[in-house]
């Protein structure tokens, strides 16, 4: 039985709660935001409380409602990559954005993070509230009758 590599472990715990980064970045973690600052936020955010108040923003974005649902991790001692599909809701409509993480590592820690959604731009729209016409990305997402939301 093979054990996993502490760096998958790493990005295993990231993506299933984006506020807990902080406890696996170096203090000069840099991110490199999905847009590239096209929508005007920053293309790069530097350091360890940086960055995790850019995660922060992005669940208030959302609603609370994100979840990153993780198909693959591959990872060694200097790189990490993840693949999944990034959802959440606004209203009555839901996103599911395929995405890839890429990341760096050193001596155990987040060096650096680049995050690439698939189209960025749209999911930037829908997280303001701009984006809700149905398309490959967006549909309508009603709860079933008495769902509740966690």
């Amino acid at each position: 039985m093979s054990t996993l590599h502490p760096n998958i472990v790493t990005l295993r715990a990231v993506y299933a709660d984006l506020r807990c980064i902080g406890q696996y970045s170096d203090d000069q973690i840099v991110l490199h935001t999905a847009d590239r600052g096209a929508s005007g936020g920053p293309a790069e955010v530097t350091g360890k409380e940086a960055v995790r108040a850019k995660e922060l923003d992005l669940i208030r974005l959302s609603g609370d409602t994100l979840v990153m649902d993780v198909q693959n991790i591959i990872a060694n001692d200097y790189f990490g990559a993840v693949l999944g599909t990034l959802r959440t809701r606004r209203d009555d409509h839901a996103i599911g954005m395929p995405f890839c993480g890429l990341w760096r590592f050193r001596n155990g820690l987040i060096v650096e993070h680049w995050e690439n959604a698939y189209e960025a731009a749209m999911l930037g729209r829908f997280l303001m509230g701009e984006e809700m016409e149905t398309n490959d990305w967006v549909h309508t997402s009603r709860p079933a009758s008495g769902a509740t939301h966690e």
